[in-house]
């Protein structure tokens, strides 16, 4: 059988950064308030014209550099995201064409903050299947659009960036020591889609709409689901919380982070943290961690990697990786 092995990642962060001073400066909040509650101090924002395609394209660019290979090698594109560029078509048909790529197939895949577990889940399976040989799988948003910048609830969470990670087939023998993608898991529960949800939409507003979210109910599931999530993928590999060398989590909340890796007990050395840096960037904040963490050599080949992600709908999962 085939596996996916990660050859490539890249990333990519608009020059705009956005402090809590600064927020704090056009809402009633503090930068205190937020980091204590969040463990966000800046975000970046995208610049006016620069679209979600855009920041996924250079993402992608740099992954491709990464692996050294040409773009005109891919033959899969999935963007997963929730803020695309246009209702259709697809964000992903935009990267393929500003990446020059013509054969193939490219499309979005919509599961918000799990988006980019999602992806990378759909990417594995065509893998697995044969029906590709090298996928290019981004997370890519501009939450600042879609935010409403009076709710200092909502508005001081998010921010805009996009990361990128290159799989290629390779065989499942112990040639190239167990280098791949070990499995994926992904639930959903659209009983909670008003937990955390877009007010706006073509169908029924003809509207973008604004984010909404109960935050502490929120808080609330992601404990318990992404520690199930976790322990799914534990069990999947016959593993143990001391097998991992990294924990990649979506970057929400701090808060939540904290909680999931000391339900992992896992030393805190051990979880790669950007929130602080990039706020939550919705499917773009598991491989713009990854990036970060792969390009100042904490992340070794051979290491255990295990990411994992919520988000609305509920949307949630995991995926264990031997990078």
């Amino acid at each position: 059988m085939k596996r996916s092995q990660i050859i490539g990642w890249g990333s990519y962060l608009p020059k705009q950064i956005l402090t809590n001073d600064e927020l704090a400066q056009r809402i009633d909040t503090s930068d205190e308030w937020i980091t204590s509650r969040t463990g966000i101090r800046q975000r970046h924002i995208a610049a006016e014209g620069e679209n979600t395609s855009d920041l996924a394209v250079s993402a992608a660019q740099a992954a491709i550099a990464t692996a050294g290979i040409e773009a005109t090698d891919i033959d899969l594109i999935i963007v997963a995201t929730a803020t695309p560029d246009n209702t259709f078509p697809s964000t992903a048909t935009a990267v393929q064409a500003k990446l020059g790529i013509t054969q193939g197939a490219a499309f979005d895949v919509s599961a918000v903050c799990s988006g980019f577990v999602f992806g990378l889940t759909v990417a594995d399976n065509f893998i697995r299947c044969g029906q590709a040989d090298t996928v290019l799988v981004i997370g890519a948003e501009v939450f600042s659009r879609i935010l409403d910048w009076q709710d200092r609830g909502t508005c001081v969470l998010f921010g805009d960036g996009a990361g990128a990670l290159l799989l290629r087939a390779t065989e499942s023998d112990e040639a190239n020591n167990g280098r791949y993608v070990l499995s994926t898991h992904i639930h959903s529960d659209g009983r909670y889609r008003d937990l955390l949800y877009v007010d706006g939409g073509p169908s029924s507003t003809q509207t973008v709409g604004y984010l909404r979210m109960s935050g502490r109910d929120v808080f609330k599931h992601a404990v318990t689901l992404l520690a199930g999530a976790v322990n799914e993928a534990l069990e999947a590999n016959d593993m143990k919380s001391e097998d991992i060398d990294w924990l990649v989590p979506h970057q929400a909340n701090k808060r939540i982070m904290d909680a999931t890796q000391r339900k992992l007990k896992l030393p805190v050395e051990k979880m790669v943290v950007t929130i602080d840096r990039h706020a939550n960037t919705s499917a773009a904040s598991i491989p713009l961690a990854l990036t970060e963490a792969a390009n100042d050599g904490r992340i070794q080949p051979g290491h255990i990697v295990l990411v994992e992600g919520m988000g609305g709908g509920f949307t949630w999962g995991s995926a264990m990786i031997r990078w």
